[in-house]
């Protein structure tokens, strides 16, 4: 029975740990009982209690049972019914584990009355057991000693037994003071003597360390953790302590016990606020004002005070813009006189700010709310503090509950919110609900002001919304407020409307050239006065412009200022009387002309009107975008008529005031322009325009009386479609070709820039070992902070010194990095052996370098002194040849030096006089040879080789330990050294030290000479011996050490940017605090073994395929873990940390969130170790560190002052979403995070926490902000949970995610970095240089944002992850150093940059998050700093990883969501006043780099429809051919060229441009082809041409339907092969269907286009249209793994069938079905306009049937309409024939032998008609088929436009006959795909190509071998 209740115990308890099956390999300690207390009890003492119940179970189970009662009972108290979620079941369990502690007792029954006494002996046992008294006293001591040792070392194991043992005694103690409560106070005193209470309360003073606190511990000072000590941190906390003047708080209010009363309990006490929000912002302000005071000075004072300056400079950054927004809106702010604040009043307004923003949840969104909620705020703050006694505030107070959440922030919550839920998540048009923009914006107009304060919640404004109507025939939502100030409508006109300047310049310019070629070129005054008429067209186009301001504010004129309002109809009315008036007078003045009259009064005056237009336009324009000018044109804002003008020229907003640039910025960027513009228009005029001018009046003038068709169009409009069909390709190109030109342009600057920069000087490991004695002093000039020592060093005279100053200081962050490389598995133990560099201390004066630059040059010295032994050379000519190379020389003298230094240390003992006189005497002999130039005739050095291995043998000996065998085998040695040196090598005359020889020879004949050695056993003696035994033994080369790449890579980035220019690095106490934010969903933390081992279809695992991949990591890997390289994966399962390593190692090489937290946890150590070296430095050494050789190495992760000093200044977040809710499902990601806690003691966990509970009935949630950190006992420590207003999942995920927790990041900065990203520690170094950019001079302001290089680092995964690779490359690097500067265009764009933190959290947070709109929602932060007087730079000398995907499919997805992004940016209000307000020159930038890059793509593609449809046109009207009979117009060249010019463009030989200039940069010439021709052969052009059919199918269907969204690609490796339906499915209707619509144009085209030149003129005409089309058709099965094995292409047809004709239904998705995907599919068009747009689109398909069908034998020469007529009643019997053949089986059930038989005679009929006609009539064979080739286009428009009027149809009842054709069109387009990849497959070298083709060779052979292996069987183990 025993064992059953003790089972059942272990089961319970099993089930409340929650422990994972393989928990024993996450290393975590169990977590105990306490692992299941469900959040909505809210009580950590329960979970502390259950917690020590677990760690005293084996000492004492009664104890644990009294544990585990109390909690019982506190829960029980807590929620009496089991309302919360997961309540009932924790009570149940723990009532589980407290029966079967009774059941086991042997006693009968439990006196509950001996449980206090019980509880009480226990304490004194366990205290005197664990001996309390003794352990602090323990920890102080060695904390002073500085002694480490062990891995973590001994004072942290004395550190965390302290912690738990006083936790435990804390919970003991705690439950014991409960317990006596319920008994009378005598017995009480009885039970627990006031001796022990003094114990008990003395124990527990002691545990302050053990309250939860992030960075600062304020509520408990602690007295182990050193940051308290820091007198800045001091100075900070003193600062806000409670000050005179500040009212009283009332006597409901506690104290807090362990600090004094400061500013922030006040206003909690007033306000309402968060208790757990107070001590999250007083760390935030205590942490901002000690790293703005460490800025200025470090306080000296016994009392640190601070700074009225440092006070000054936080209070200005945090509130600028709150005093921006009220000089915007003209009203006074809080404090009427900024001079007459005190310091502690700004601390007040300060902390009151951070409290609004830190509790204000989603309301973060809205800034200038905030501001507004502030503003009323700071007038009650100035109330209450006129009071004596404190009291709650108005505006926060509900009957007696003072609360800011509930009465400020809930109520706008709860407006916005249900605004967000009527967007019927992303379907609902943008115009139909307020996003946070549309809230924000109200509050930049003093009409907020009507929202009164508190909350005037009748207002308008937040007036809540009426669901809208799922219907989507039913128009309009019921009652709601209007947008604000913008409205985004889903149109293409907003690429207009946005940047009508642009369209206008290129229309207007167009018609200028178009003029001036059609008059030959010749400027006369006839040429001028047609050019004149670019006027009315200009005047045109801006009043089209007006019009659309009209039509595009439609839905906020409610809401909308009247100025905003009157200004538009304003423009409206004044462009509409200029266009009349313009194009009245020029016609006037034309009419004159025709007079005869050249200079008439009206043509005058034409003229002037236009110049007076022109000149104030452009002094408009001059004075508001020239900074020398924007001064004046200030000043002259008091004249009436031009601030009216400025009105009327640009709108005014509350951002995008003042965004102009210095001068000298202007003219760089305006200059760049120029370039570019006047390559477009040359390129424009004697290319495209002028060659078509006399073609052109031709055909104007050609009359063409015979088409083949029934002409309806073409007859009396002199050629018009002709022309057009001519004219269409061309005027696409002139749009879009200016994008080319941009990148060539750009692409050069950007090189000639990175040279300028120094980029890619070291590219190479031959240049790293060349120049690696200038990395010292580059290293110190750059990332060290100045030395006063080195300073003092005269360059003259003491060079040496200097260089062995900066060798000392550099050595042990050069050993960090390599020994980080091991660590990481990029380098072997020798190859770390190689490249550390010696400590360079004072032993030796010369400077040592790393053996890797010296090894095998003894050696290779030893050989030349030979030869000159033989040639009979001078000593100069010997020394001459060894110093040609300088490593050689080095390692020659640093031989000379070592030996003697060794020497003379082992000989330092007693008793060896005359050892000490031999050394010293040799030398001075060898040095008085070289002196006097003798050395050659001094000694024989054909006796070198015996000397080298003499001394090579003595110090094999002095390297192992001591013992009395190696000791008389040392002397043995020395002597030998001895007779050697004495007898063979000196031939010096001795008779001048005679005494001395001879006293030596006494010695060694009487056996005394070296008789007593002192062996080696100081580290730095050990160390010289080692490393000058490897200098004499090492006979290879080190020329290729490191040989991993990515090892290389690093290092030559690395040293190449130590000569970069950056700022100059503050010491660490000085430098910038900056945070990391990792925003986390649910993506891989850490990989399973499960994942690793599982196979895919062809027996590959995961971990098969990294071992392939990264060979030499892998055997560095079994190395480092003490195991064989020939060790399997399976064999490391019996040890659990080698498993756990395992699982790292492939997590680090993967996209994990391990990998990032590994890499932004770099910046900690970094800082620790710079921390810790500038404290030794500057002679501020720890006690026990003097004397400690490795301390500069190894002590540095330990010393509790770096430690504190990195915390001060690093914070790392990692915001995991659904933590909460994985940890309460037990997923794997819960307790992998909890483990990357554990490895990482600085990182912190922010996650949204739902908390369920029943209230009357209902189902109650609400959510909590939290944010935890690992504990000693690796569970998670909650240190702030913040209650939110409601669900914060509003809008967008990410941002969403990032606004939660972007509360708890600190410092003056933060970097955004994706869980795809990495880190190195030697760029982590870098970090404190890179922060000081925020200070130095980018332009007219400071940066706000940082831009940091990325390096893609999934490149070497397959050849597509490679083009990916090399495409970002060039973007992030190239693109974006030309858009920083000169171009002043940088936004940001995702992932490493650097954010001045409380710019943007007071500016609306570092992202937007509106849903749809802000879908690419990093964007919008760069689009935010630019329009609120940012600044975005760029910098180069810092790289940071980052991950890419890697499949095709994957790739798609991404480019997909990017382009649809960008559709939607199109619309945004953000987009459009960039395009407004910048200067024309910035505006073109900008465009050009963000919409116009999509819109520019999308033209390229419409290019070839264009002139595919103009050349199908000319074949099917005959107009082709007519023309070419009548005149040779068509054939001439230069036409042809302007016809042909897109396919350069479309091929992209010039957008690879910027890749091939950044390979050339960085990798070299050579290198840079070499890379560019694999490329080409691995067929990227094949990539890049489908990629852009990706971009404009997303971009221009997210313009004109929506549909954009946020789509997870998974970035996991993409080793599987994706299945035919799979591919199908993704690329049907984006690549698929335009690609056969290509194949078919270009086919007809074959057919019936009119030729001169025959095939090879179609070829060269057609043949890149071709590429595109088979580009699109067939790359996703090219770029397919395993793509053409025969087996899986059998199965993927089989599998495609069943897919095809699988029935959809309810709850079946696309994946499984046609009819469920066909669905999806059409799921976007939801828009009137969308359906018209896409009817009208489909239209063209039309046009086929009715040319085919004239170009048929059987209709002859007739052209009437009967014969289109007819060819409709064909296709109308043909759709008959088709219902026949798929009529319903499940209607016909009971008539099924009448289907067949009608379908049988149906059939008969069709093939004897069709037989008859050809027999009988002129129909061809060829008829036959080119009716099908007219049919299929005129079936697929009718589907299409059925499909967009999709809900029509189903009531007309035709629905499933449409699905049933639309299958049938499906099944056709997939069966002519997959035709060509059968064929394929057919040939066994085609798989093989195609594995050669798309992964490194590694892997094709191990896939190879592994395929052997498996019996070639590519399902086996399946």
């Amino acid at each position: 029975m025993s064992r059953v209740e003790d089972l059942w115990e272990r089961l319970v308890r099993a089930a409340l740990r929650g422990r994972i099956t393989s928990g024993g390999l996450y290393r975590q300690p169990e977590a105990g009982l306490a692992a299941n207390v469900p959040s909505s009890l809210g009580n950590k003492d329960i979970d502390d209690i259950l917690r020590a119940a677990d760690e005293i179970q084996d000492d004492d189970p009664n104890i644990s049972r009294i544990l585990c009662e109390h909690a019982y009972s506190l829960a029980q108290n807590l929620d009496p019914n089991s309302e919360g979620r997961g309540v009932l079941q924790f009570k149940t369990g723990l009532m589980s584990v407290i029966k079967q502690k009774l059941a086991k007792k042997e006693a009968g029954g439990i006196d509950r009355t001996q449980d206090i006494a019980r509880l009480r002996e226990f304490y004194k046992l366990y205290r005197e057991k664990q001996n309390v008294d003794q352990l602090r006293k323990e920890e102080m001591e060695l904390r002073q000693s500085g002694v480490f040792s062990g891995n973590l070392g001994e004072l942290e194991r004395k550190t965390v037994k302290r912690k738990r043992v006083l936790a435990t005694l804390r919970v003991l103690g705690n439950v014991l003071g409960q317990l006596t409560k319920d008994v009378s106070a005598e017995e009480a005193e009885r039970l627990i003597p006031e001796e022990l209470k003094r114990v008990i309360e003395s124990d527990a003073a002691m545990t302050e360390d053990l309250l939860p606190y992030n960075i600062i511990p304020l509520d408990a000072p602690s007295l182990t953790n050193p940051i308290v000590s820091f007198p800045e941190v001091q100075a900070a906390v003193s600062s806000l302590k409670y000050f005179r003047g500040l009212p009283k708080l009332p006597g409901t209010f506690s104290p807090p016990p362990s600090r004094s009363l400061d500013v922030f309990d006040f206003l909690h006490c007033t306000f309402g606020f968060q208790k757990d929000n107070v001590s999250n912002q007083r760390e935030q302000v205590v942490h901002l004002l000690a790293n703005e005071q460490s800025r200025l000075r470090i306080p000296e004072d016994p009392e640190p005070i601070l700074d009225e300056a440092a006070v000054q400079k936080v209070f200005l950054k945090s509130l600028e813009n709150y005093i921006k927004w009220c000089n915007y809106l003209g009203i006074l702010p809080v404090w009427s006189n900024l001079e007459a604040v005190s310091k502690e009043k700004k601390l007040l307004f300060i902390s009151l700010y951070f409290l609004i923003w830190g509790e204000a949840a989603n309301i973060r969104f809205l800034p200038e709310c905030l501001c507004y909620i502030f503003h009323h705020m700071g007038r009650e703050l100035e109330d209450a503090l006129r009071k004596q006694v404190a009291q709650p505030a108005d505006s926060c107070l509900f009957g007696s509950d003072v609360s800011f959440l509930d009465q400020i922030i809930r109520p706008l919550y709860d407006v916005i919110s249900l605004e967000a839920a009527n967007n019927d998540n992303g379907r609902a048009p943008h115009s139909a609900w307020r996003n946070y923009d549309d809230f924000n914006e109200f509050f930049w107009s003093l009409s907020c002001f009507d929202l009164r304060w508190p909350w005037h919640t009748s207002s308008k404004f937040l007036l809540k919304p009426t669901p809208r109507s799922k219907n989507v025939l039913k128009l309009g939502g019921g009652k709601r407020c209007g947008k604000t100030s913008f409205v985004e409508h889903r149109t293409f006109l907003h690429l207009y409307h946005s940047f009508h300047r642009l369209w206008i310049f290129l229309f207007v310019m167009f018609q200028g050239l178009a003029i001036i070629a059609f008059n030959n070129g010749n400027i006369n005054s006839k040429t001028i006065r047609e050019v004149l008429s670019v006027g009315p067209t200009y005047f045109v186009m801006k009043f089209f412009e007006s019009i659309l301001d009209i039509v595009m504010m439609y839905g906020a004129y409610a809401t909308s200022r009247s100025l905003a309002v009157t200004r538009i109809f304003l423009r409206l009315l004044s462009y509409t009387l200029l266009s009349v008036f313009i194009c009245f007078l020029y016609v006037k003045a034309l009419e004159d002309k025709s007079d005869n009259n050249n200079t008439s009064v009206v043509y005058k005056l034409y003229v002037i009107v236009l110049s007076i237009y022109a000149g104030a336009k452009f002094c408009l324009s001059f004075l508001l975008h020239i900074p020398a000018c924007h001064r004046l044109s200030d000043r002259c804002d008091s004249w009436p008529l031009v601030r009216w003008m400025k009105w009327m020229h640009e709108e005014h907003y509350y951002v995008g005031r003042g965004m102009y640039e210095r001068a000298s910025d202007f003219m760089k960027y305006m200059i760049f322009w120029l370039v570019v513009l006047g390559c477009k228009f040359s390129f424009a005029y004697f290319l495209l325009i002028r060659p078509l001018a006399d073609p052109t009046r031709f055909l104007v003038n050609l009359s063409i009386n015979q088409y083949s068709w029934h002409d309806i169009v073409s007859k009396n409009n002199h050629n018009a479609f002709t022309v057009l069909s001519l004219w269409a390709p061309v005027l696409a190109i002139y749009l879009m070709d200016i994008q080319v030109f941009y990148t060539i342009v750009s692409a050069i600057l950007g090189f000639l820039l990175g040279a300028r920069d120094r980029l890619g000087e070291i590219r190479s490991l031959d240049a790293v070992h060349q120049l690696f004695e200038k990395f010292p002093a580059a290293f110190m000039n750059t990332l060290h902070v100045p030395l006063p020592q080195r300073e003092s060093v005269q360059p003259s005279g003491q060079v040496l010194d200097k260089n062995k100053i900066d060798a000392a200081q550099f050595a042990p962050f050069w050993n960090e990095i390599i020994k980080n490389l091991r660590e990481e598995d990029y380098v072997d133990d020798l190859e770390m052996e190689l490249l550390q560099m010696p400590k360079n201390s004072r032993s030796l004066s010369l400077v040592q370098w790393p053996l890797f630059l010296l090894a095998s040059k003894i050696f290779l010295a030893k050989d030349i002194a030979l030869e000159s032994k033989e040639t009979k050379d001078s000593q100069e000519e010997l020394w001459e040849r060894i110093s040609r190379d300088d490593y050689m020389k080095y390692a020659v003298e640093e031989c000379f030096y070592s030996v003697k230094f060794i020497l003379t240390e082992i000989l330092d003992d007693e008793g060896n006089n005359e050892g000490k006189k031999w050394v010293a005497r040799i030398y001075e002999d060898i040095q008085g040879s070289i002196a006097k130039g003798s050395i050659l005739v001094d000694l024989q050095l054909d006796k070198l080789p015996l000397v080298i291995q003499k001394v090579t043998a003595l110090l094999g000996i002095l390297k192992k330990e001591q013992t009395p065998d190696l000791e008389t085998g040392a002397v043995k040695a020395i002597l030998d050294l001895y007779d050697v040196m004495r007898i063979d090598v000196l031939s010096i005359n001795m008779r001048d030290n005679f005494e001395i020889w001879n006293m030596l020879s006494r010695a060694r004949t009487e056996g005394r000479l070296f008789q007593k050695l002192r062996w080696p056993k100081e580290a730095e003696l050990k160390a010289q011996v080692s490393r000058l035994y490897s200098l004499l033994t090492i006979k290879d080369s080190a020329a290729n050490i490191p040989k991993n790449l990515e090892a290389r890579r690093r290092l030559q980035f690395f040293t190449n940017s130590l000569f970069m220019e950056m700022p100059v690095a503050k010491p660490v106490r000085e430098m910038l605090s900056f945070s990391v934010f990792t925003p986390y969903y649910s993506e891989i933390v850490l990989y399973s073994m499960s994942e690793l081992l599982k196979k895919n279809e062809d027996g590959i695992t995961t971990l098969f395929y990294l071992q392939k991949i990264y060979p030499d990591e892998w055997k560095n890997f079994l190395a480092r873990i003490g195991r064989d390289e020939t060790t399997s994966e399976l064999e490391l399962g019996d040890n659990p940390n080698h498993i756990l390593e395992l699982r790292f190692w492939a997590s680090y090489r993967g996209q994990t969130l391990a990998r990032t937290v590994r890499g932004m946890m770099y910046y900690r150590k970094a800082l620790m170790l710079q921390a810790y070296l500038e404290r030794m430095s500057a002679g501020d050494v720890e006690a026990g560190i003097v004397g400690n050789e490795t301390a500069d190495v190894q002590g540095f992760e330990l010393s509790p002052e770096a430690r504190a000093q990195a915390d001060l200044k690093f914070t790392y977040v990692v915001t995991c979403q659904i933590y909460g809710k994985q940890k309460e499902e037990q997923k794997p990601e819960a307790a992998n995070i909890a483990l990357l806690m554990q490895r990482n003691e600085a990182l912190r966990v922010a996650f949204i926490d739902e908390v369920e509970s029943l209230k009357e009935g209902k189902v109650h949630t609400e959510y909590f902000s939290k944010l935890v950190k690992a504990d000693i006992n690796g569970k998670d420590k909650e240190i702030y949970s913040i209650k939110l207003p409601g669900n914060p999942k509003v809008g967008e995920g990410k941002p969403e995610n990032q606004n939660h927790a972007v509360v708890f990041t600190r410092g003056f900065a933060v970097q955004t970095i994706d869980m795809n990203q990495d880190n190195y520690f030697e760029e982590a170094l870098k970090m404190r240089n890179l922060l000081e950019e925020f200070n130095c001079d980018h332009g007219l302001r400071p940066p706000t944002i940082l831009g940091v290089r990325e390096h893609v680092f999934t490149g070497s995964v397959s050849s597509l992850a490679s083009f990916m690779s090399n495409q970002e490359s060039s973007f992030v690097t190239l693109g974006q150093r030309v858009l920083a500067n000169p171009l002043k265009v940088r936004m940001h764009y995702g992932h490493p940059d650097v954010f001045d933190r409380v710019f943007h959290i007071t500016r609306g947070g570092i992202s937007k998050a509106s849903r749809v709109i802000n879908i690419s929602e990093d964007i919008y932060s760069g689009f935010n700093t630019t329009l609120r007087q940012g600044n975005v730079t760029h910098h180069e000398y810092i790289q940071v990883g980052k991950g890419r995907d890697v499949g095709l499919n994957q790739i798609a997805v991404f480019e997909g969501k990017v382009a649809g992004g960008n559709g939607e940016q199109v619309l945004s209000r953000d987009v459009y006043r960039l395009g407004q307000l910048f200067d024309f020159f910035r505006m073109l930038s900008f465009y050009f780099t963000t919409v116009g890059y999509y819109f520019c793509t999308m033209l390229t593609v419409l290019t070839v429809y264009a002139f595919l449809y103009g050349r199908v046109y000319l074949a099917l009207s005959g107009v082709g051919e007519a023309v070419q009979t009548r005149a040779d117009i068509l054939g001439n060249t230069a036409l042809s060229a302007a016809l042909n010019a897109q396919f350069l463009f479309q091929i992209g030989i010039f957008t690879a441009l910027p890749m091939i200039l950044c390979f050339i940069l960085e990798q070299g010439f050579l290198r840079a082809m070499v890379s560019f021709v694999t490329m080409q052969f691995q067929l990227c052009t094949v990539y890049f041409t489908f990629s852009l059919g990706t971009r404009t199918h997303y971009f221009g269907r997210t313009i004109l339907h929506g549909g954009a969204r946020y789509q997870a690609t998974g970035r996991g490796f993409v080793v599987r092969h994706i299945k035919f339906s799979e591919n199908y499915r993704l690329y049907s209707r984006s690549h698929f269907v335009k690609g056969m619509e290509i194949v078919l144009l270009l086919v007809v085209y074959l057919s019936y286009g009119y030729n001169e030149g025959g095939a090879l003129s179609y070829i060269l005409l057609t043949v890149s249209s071709w590429f595109l089309a088979i580009s699109w058709l067939f790359a996703p099965y090219l770029f397919n793994p395993s793509g053409f094995e025969w087996q899986k292409t059998v199965e993927d047809f089989r599998d495609w069938t069943n897919w095809l004709l699988y029935r959809g239904g309810i709850g079946v998705k696309g994946q499984e079905s046609w009819e469920a995907w066909w669905d999806e599919e059409l799921s976007h068009m939801r828009t009137f306009s969308g359906r018209v747009m896409e009817t009208i689109l489909s239209l063209r398909f039309f046009i086929f049937q009715y040319g085919i069908v004239y170009k048929l034998h059987v209709q002859g020469d007739d052209t009437s309409l009967t014969v289109y007529g007819f060819s409709w009643i064909v296709f109308a019997v043909l759709i008959i024939l088709f219902k026949v053949f798929t009529f319903s089986q499940k209607i016909s059930v009971n008539f099924q032998l009448v289907l067949r038989f009608v379908q049988g005679l149906a059939f008969l009929l069709a093939v004897a008609g069709i037989a008859v006609a050809v027999a009988i009539t002129s129909l061809s064979i060829s008829d036959i088929f080119a009716c099908i080739l007219a049919f299929l286009p005129t079936g697929w428009g009718i589907l299409s436009i059925a499909c967009a009027w999709k809900p029509v149809a189903k009531k007309l009842g035709l629905w499933k006959s449409i699905r049933s054709i639309a299958r049938l069109y499906d099944a056709a387009m997939g069966i002519l795909i997959f035709i060509p990849i059968a064929l394929s497959s057919w040939f066994p070298f085609a798989s093989t190509f195609q594995t050669r083709l798309m992964f490194n060779q590694a892997f094709s052979r191990g896939l190879e071998i592994s395929l052997i292996l498996a019996g070639n069987n590519p399902n086996t183990g399946m």
